[in-house]
């Protein structure tokens, strides 16, 4: 299995904001759609940066409520690792573990087109595991 799968399955919306946006949208837009990360865009769809909860908690740490009024281009995550939608489920796993990243959006030919959080994966690997179990007994059963 592959990123498109997951795509194809979960769908390709992605929430994206500006750099221009303050802390304390990005804050409330996360809340309100119950994510963790946004991305934000650049020109043609391209990926400019990332923006996550831990990003903003670091702000917030270091300086305070005033933190909410940066812009999530002072803040975001310039060097954004993706993927693509053929990139396997097991490089997506190697390339989240050793970045320790949650969301990492997917780009086909410089645009976004999708993003891919843990829990997709997780999902995904319960379900592979679930599909294997079940596979195996048919075989145990039938012998």
């Amino acid at each position: 299995m592959n990123v498109k799968s997951i795509l194809d399955i979960k769908g390709r919306a992605v929430d994206t904001i500006a750099a221009d946006a303050s802390l304390a949208d990005a804050a409330h837009m996360l809340a309100d759609k119950r994510i963790g990360a946004v991305v934000v865009t650049g020109t043609g769809y391209g990926v400019a940066g990332i923006l996550s909860e831990r990003d903003i908690v670091r702000q917030v740490s270091e300086r305070g409520a005033a933190a909410l009024d940066r812009t999530v281009g002072e803040t975001m995550t310039t060097k954004v690792v993706t993927c693509t939608e053929a990139d396997s489920i097991g490089q997506l796993m190697e390339r989240m573990t050793s970045g320790k990243f949650r969301h990492l959006p997917v780009v086909e030919g410089g645009r976004l087109v999708g993003i891919v959080s843990i829990g997709d994966v997780v999902k995904w690997r319960l379900a592979e595991i679930e599909s294997e179990h079940e596979a195996l007994k048919g075989y145990i059963m039938n012998s």
